[in-house]
């Protein structure tokens, strides 16, 4: 019994250590990062590219302050956070400004201090409707072969230094296509979601839902890999939908 006991132990300790200081496995709960992420994805963040902080452990024990060890995050990197408004909370956006950056939206353009990111319209981001798929804001039809779709205005944005990514902006007029000019101060970073107009991100405040600045603290990780990707329709006491309900093409892709 001492053996098996000293095993569990054993092999509790690795999983620990692996997920503190390698990688982290998280899913995806929203349709905030779409069409980068979906409802139902599973990813494996990596804990070593922006250091270590409290928050690279379990439960986020208050064993020191700051980071340790790292680099800064870049521009257009997709980061998992322990939300600040309770420091417990996972989130997952693109890091859109820098520490010193002024960040501001007009129009539903994106702006770097003064300066508007490009944006062109690109194909329509097109995906089965599902139980992991509410097509929140986005447009709902039924293609030739009778499956139900959403359908949302999609758009390519280009970063300084030339990061592209796809965002989602299918409403003119949403709260968080026209802001004020943020500061982002030192020490922080300014987050976004790519479906602008479903997120709940730095654009807002605590007091409008929002996640306001995120303390580089807060920062859990990188998104690196997707390991899994279900549409939700398995049911999980019948073991051949699991495979039905995969993604399997999402599987492996990289950030």
């Amino acid at each position: 019994m001492k053996e098996g006991l000293r095993t569990i132990v054993g092999a509790v300790l690795i999983a620990l250590f692996l997920r503190s200081f390698g990688y982290e496995p998280f899913n995806i709960p929203s349709e905030s990062m779409l069409p980068r992420l979906l409802v139902g994805d599973y990813l494996f963040v990596a804990k070593w590219p922006y250091g270590y902080s409290r928050y690279s452990f379990p439960m986020g024990p208050p064993i020191f302050e700051g980071r340790i060890a790292g680099s800064a995050p870049e521009r257009g990197d997709i980061a998992v956070f322990k939300t600040p408004s309770d420091n417990r909370t996972d989130f997952i956006k693109r890091v859109i400004g820098l520490p010193g950056d002024i960040v501001q939206m007009r129009g539903g353009t994106l702006y770097l201090n003064g300066d508007a990111v490009p944006k062109r319209r690109v194909a329509d981001f097109v995906v089965p409707q599902s139980p992991n798929m509410a097509c929140l804001k986005g447009e709902v039809f039924v293609d030739a072969s009778g499956e139900r779709m959403c359908r949302y205005m999609q758009f390519e944005e280009t970063l300084p230094g030339g990061r592209t990514y796809f965002v989602l902006d299918s409403d003119p007029m949403s709260a968080g296509d026209d802001t004020a000019p943020f500061v982002v101060p030192e020490g922080h970073y300014f987050m976004m979601g790519d479906n602008r107009d479903n997120s709940s991100d730095s654009r807002f405040s605590f007091a409008e839902g929002g996640i306001s600045f995120v303390p580089a603290e807060n920062l859990v990780g990188r998104a690196e890999i997707m390991f899994f990707s279900t549409d939700g329709s398995a049911n999980w006491f019948l073991p051949w939908t699991w495979v039905s309900a995969a993604r399997w093409e999402r599987i492996g892709r990289l950030f």
